[in-house]
């Protein structure tokens, strides 16, 4: 089933991505081995260690049509600086980015479906 609709909820530690269109959703979840750490401290393992992460995260997006992404810090803006780079053409399917505390995954889905509600009456 197509899903169309992706909102990705990340921080240091995990990545919550659900798949979903107005009647079924599909969620999954990506760990991270990444630790942030003093900069001149292996900062060389820890940028290879949140690029493997990130790269989890972005083969999950690959089949969106558009992307909400979403956490309480800046690895959200991490991911975007991240996809612009690397996938070009995954970050235009980036819609918005916002910031969302520590949902459980079904408020994610409730919070992720009225964005894009929203969203979509400004098309």
């Amino acid at each position: 089933m197509k899903f169309g609709h992706v909102v990705v909820w990340l921080d240091q530690a995990e990545a919550h991505i659900i798949h979903f269109n107005r009647e079924e959703a599909s969620a999954e979840l990506v760990k991270s081995s990444f630790h942030h750490l003093k900069a001149g401290v292996g900062a060389q393992h820890g940028s290879s260690e949140q690029a493997a992460y990130l790269e989890e995260v972005v083969k999950t997006l690959a089949d969106a049509d558009e992307i909400l992404i979403v956490g309480p810090g800046l690895e959200k803006l991490t991911l975007v600086k991240y996809l612009l780079k690397h996938h070009h053409g995954v970050s235009e399917k980036v819609v918005g980015v916002e910031t969302v505390d520590h949902p459980s995954d079904g408020q994610l889905l409730a919070y992720a479906r009225k964005y894009f509600v929203r969203a979509d009456m400004f098309v």
